[in-house]
């Protein structure tokens, strides 16, 4: 009896692993459950090295932070921390951390917390999100500026295996947050120590979310699947997701009408008529402002009378309506509106304003202006936006104008890391709602300040609001530091955005227009 009871048992576990490896075989690249194009090629999915949005769709994949974002409201949400308290003064919070492994078994502990903000602030990491760390957690930005080596001076703990404790420069209502962001991310100390920059490669790959890496093919896609170690591995729906990196709108476009594409991340904006009529166009409101990127540091761009002057000669207001046509805000305000917080305005369109501004730096009509380069990412969009501005700059002011397009990975090392350009395209979506995460972006020495800003006296205000209690008197802060930088015309706004999306949401459950066009993947299913 007990060896009959032994055949079958070996005959069901044969008969289970067989259906296993089948399970596991389906898992291909090929017959993804679920497909997207990210539009762009990742540069990194190091988060400690992660700069953009098409990365951060990648790391909302394979990592996760103290908390997530809300799929509706953008607001925190528990993620491996479980809840967390906030002392009265509230410069301390606690994140009791649940107990939940990486994807191969290795638990997760506060240290990892603590292991990876030291290793996204060490200046030799040059990780552009330092700064964020450095705004709001005590000691933080000495310790990346090098000003101290001594990591103890961080106000980061374990307290144990899963309690942290984080000391604040002050009561920064919005810090809970902000951990949702990458800059805030555990990492695997014990991987990234035995592989070194290859820790992110297939094969070697050790992530905490709800996806791990199983292949990535530079230039076409990544192949995530379902990670069994996730600690909430049964609320993930999809087994399988496909990100591409298509760059041209057109081809994407084509794909999602082929049901090659379930969800498509950019939208063609030259027959954007024709989109907007479709059921499955999503058009949400976003956090969000598109600009463009002056080279603080160069020359005539040094000079605030020639930025302004190239300010003043763009018609904004004809930029979204005969080119964008979606539905986008012309701003001349770089911070979009939020609760408390009023925009403070830039210098306007205004041709003959613009003409005398750059008479005064000594180009009338336009004599003597070096060639303007425009540089962006490879994008049909950017390309009819940056043509406008291009034609605008040429007929209002005399100035030639030439357009250079660079492929994704390429543009953010020219832009963002050698700062190489004269002016830039550039786009900024809030990561947490507050106005302090657009203004700290140009405090000096910020590492996403691109176009090398630098203002003493606004430096002065944005860092006195971080560590101000939310009030009137701290907005009022913020808009005085605004009021600075539009003064001193250290960017140019073109528009806030909306977030334009294909996905067809009779389809697919949890996917939602939010403040933040953030969307988890842990959230979305197939509808039954």
């Amino acid at each position: 009896m007990k060896k009959s009871v032994l055949v079958a048992a070996l005959v069901v576990g044969f008969a289970s692993l067989f259906v296993l490896s089948c399970a596991q075989k389906e898992l291909t690249a090929d017959k993804a459950e679920f497909i997207v194009n990210n539009a762009a090629e990742p540069q990194t999915l190091d988060p400690s090295l992660i700069q953009g949005v098409p990365e951060h769709r990648l790391y909302m994949a394979l990592f996760e932070g103290l908390t997530i974002n809300d799929p509706k409201t953008s607001k925190a949400i528990p993620g491996i921390a479980e809840s967390w308290t906030i002392s009265p003064d509230g410069k301390t919070v606690t994140f009791k951390l649940r107990k939940s492994t990486w994807s191969d078994g290795t638990p997760v502990t506060a240290k990892d917390f603590v292991y990876g903000w030291l290793r996204t602030l060490k200046p030799e990491t040059a990780a552009e999100y330092a700064y964020m760390i450095g705004m709001v957690v005590k000691g933080a930005d000495d310790y990346n500026q090098g000003k101290t080596t001594d990591p103890s001076t961080v106000g980061v703990k374990a307290l144990d295996d899963y309690t942290l404790q984080v000391e604040l420069v002050g009561p920064a209502a919005y810090f809970v947050d902000m951990t949702a962001h990458y800059a805030f991310a555990p990492l695997p100390q014990h991987v990234i120590e035995k592989f070194g920059d290859q820790w992110v490669k297939p094969g070697n790959f050790v992530g905490n979310g709800p996806y791990t890496l199983k292949e990535w093919k530079p230039q076409e896609y990544i192949f995530a699947v379902k990670n069994p170690k996730y600690w909430d591995a049964k609320n993930v729906k999809l087994n399988s997701i496909k990100i591409l990196a298509v760059t041209d709108e057109k081809t994407s476009y084509n794909m999602f009408l082929k049901g090659e594409i379930d969800w498509d991340t950019s939208v063609p904006t030259d027959i954007i008529d024709e989109v907007k009529l479709r059921p499955d166009y999503q058009v949400n409101p976003q956090l969000a402002t598109y600009y463009y990127c002056f080279n603080n540091q160069r020359k005539p761009y040094d000079n605030p009378l020639v930025r302004k002057a190239l300010a003043a000669a763009i018609d904004k207001k004809a930029l979204v309506e005969k080119v964008t046509k979606a539905g986008q805000i012309p701003t001349d305000a770089f911070t979009p509106p939020m609760a408390g917080f009023t925009p403070q305005p830039g210098i306007g369109y205004d041709v003959a304003k613009a003409k005398e501004l750059l008479a005064q730096a000594g180009y009338p009509n336009g004599k003597g202006f070096p060639v303007l380069t425009i540089k962006y990412n490879t994008n049909e969009g950017h390309k009819k936006i940056a043509e406008f501005v291009q034609e605008q700059w040429q007929n209002n002011l005399g100035i030639k104008v030439e357009l250079k397009n660079e492929e994704w990975k390429t543009f953010l090392d020219t832009r963002s890391n050698a700062h190489d350009f004269d002016v830039a395209r550039h786009g900024w979506v809030a990561d947490y709602m507050d106005p302090s995460n657009f203004l700290e972006l140009f405090i000096t020495g910020g590492g996403n300040n691109d176009g090398l800003y630098s203002n003493p006296k606004f430096d002065e205000l944005v860092k006195k609001a971080a560590s101000m209690p939310d009030s009137p008197e701290r907005n009022q802060t913020l808009m005085d530091a605004e009021k600075i930088f539009a003064e001193d015309q250290g960017m140019l706004p073109l528009y806030w955005y909306v977030d334009l999306d294909m996905i067809d949401l009779t389809k697919w459950d949890g996917w939602y227009g939010n403040p933040l066009g953030v969307h988890h993947w842990k959230f979305i299913s197939k509808k039954k």
